[in-house]
């Protein structure tokens, strides 16, 4: 997950875990490109903030699907972005997005789509008539 934003990895990082995903957390864009070129923790899919401290997440995705062992590597963009033009680029880059805020379920429901994985399910609803009500 790349994001400037502490309060997203705190969040969201302890909700993906529970669902059985390993989550690697970077900050700016020098991190993203350390993670991903460290070859003994493979990746399998990177949700990506558009704006950073250090540069757009849209160039990172431009350099992913530049190099062929990258090409395909799925992407979903978080992003608060409302511009059209940035948008298109990212989904024509085949990145999915996903626009702030957004929920939970939302999210983990796209990476499961993404990475082939059936959903996780949803809690069973608690009935009226259970102890303790």
């Amino acid at each position: 997950m790349v994001d400037d934003e502490p309060h997203i990895g705190l969040l969201l990082r302890p909700h993906l875990e529970r669902l059985g995903y390993a989550v690697s957390l970077a900050r700016t864009l020098a991190d993203a490109r350390a993670v991903l070129g460290d070859r003994a923790a493979p990746l399998d899919a990177m949700l990506l903030d558009l704006h950073l401290p250090d540069g757009s997440g849209l160039e990172l995705l431009r350099e992913l699907r530049a190099r062929t062992a990258t090409r395909a590597f799925p992407v979903i963009v978080l992003t608060a972005e409302g511009e059209d033009r940035v948008l298109e680029e990212a989904e024509g880059l085949g990145a999915g997005l996903l626009t702030k805020p957004f929920s939970p379920s939302k999210l983990t429901a796209r990476i499961a789509t993404l990475l082939g994985d059936a959903p996780p399910s949803p809690p069973p609803p608690v009935s009226p008539d259970a102890p303790g009500r």
